[in-house]
């Protein structure tokens, strides 16, 4: 079983990379202190494929704690 988990648990590590490089950059302007930035802490609402990779993240991110968490209870055993 731990080995199992481990394999998982690697597998969701690379994913979740991967998922994480393919998310489009937020702010196109690489100056921070352009006149322009005040659009930088504004909260806009993710759409299509921003969306899509936001959720996958997370679940991602939830699934990899849950194995890591999993992990942990086994080998403490």
């Amino acid at each position: 079983m731990y080995n199992l988990l481990l394999t998982v648990f690697l597998i969701l590590s690379v994913i979740t990379v991967i998922v994480i490089f393919m998310q489009p950059t937020k702010n196109q302007s690489s100056n921070v202190f352009d006149a322009s930035s005040g659009a930088l802490f504004e909260r806009t609402k993710a759409r299509g494929f921003e969306a899509v990779m936001q959720r996958l993240t997370g679940i991602l991110i939830f699934l990899w704690l849950a194995v890591a968490l999993a992990l942990a209870i086994i080998s403490s055993q």
